[in-house]
């Protein structure tokens, strides 16, 4: 389960956190780190690092086009209950990078964008990315929003992104750094 709170105050979040025990339930909110940890009842851990809301209008007026798919790659996208995944494998099968964006109406949510650390530096995540956009738009989706992490936020934001917020995670459950 996830809490996603658009407004964060001190009440709310430790209301939210005092009450749910079971771990491995989630808490986000569109305050810096240094404001939320205070807030969080016992059980509660910071997750995931600095996170950014950030959104674009779309179509995404990249400063660069992606090139071609990389020698050695593939690329697969499809479309399942309103979800436009994207895929990259190397030649042999080997996950490579990976996204996917939902369309909700007017806006898309992009989420889930990785790319594996032996294939980064390569122009997967800039291909990844324009391929979701480009089928957002496609559906009619005019503007788009994600959660990006510290290093996603540079890929994002040569490619027209904007941060709107800062975005903190945390989790229910044992801090895996206290172990």
């Amino acid at each position: 389960m996830r809490h996603v709170l658009h407004s964060a105050d001190e009440a709310t979040v430790h209301k939210i956190t005092q009450h749910v025990t079971a771990p491995g339930v989630w808490l986000k909110a569109f305050v810096p780190p240094e404001t939320l940890e205070p807030w969080l009842a016992p059980g509660w851990h910071l997750a995931g690092g600095s996170g950014y809301l950030m959104s674009a209008a779309l179509p995404v007026a990249p400063t660069r086009a992606p090139g071609p798919i990389p020698a050695g790659y593939r690329l697969n996208t499809w479309t399942r209950d309103g979800v436009t995944r994207a895929l990259v494998r190397t030649a042999d099968g080997v996950f490579a990078a990976r996204g996917q964006i939902a369309v909700t109406g007017h806006t898309a949510v992009v989420d889930q964008v990785e790319t594996d650390q032996a294939h980064r530096r390569r122009g997967l995540g800039h291909l990844v990315m324009h391929r979701l956009t480009e089928a957002a738009s496609e559906q009619g989706a005019t503007a788009g929003v994600l959660g990006a992490t510290t290093e996603g936020r540079a890929l994002y934001e040569r490619m027209g992104w904007r941060v709107l917020a800062p975005l903190t995670s945390a989790e229910r459950g044992p801090d895996p750094a206290a172990t």
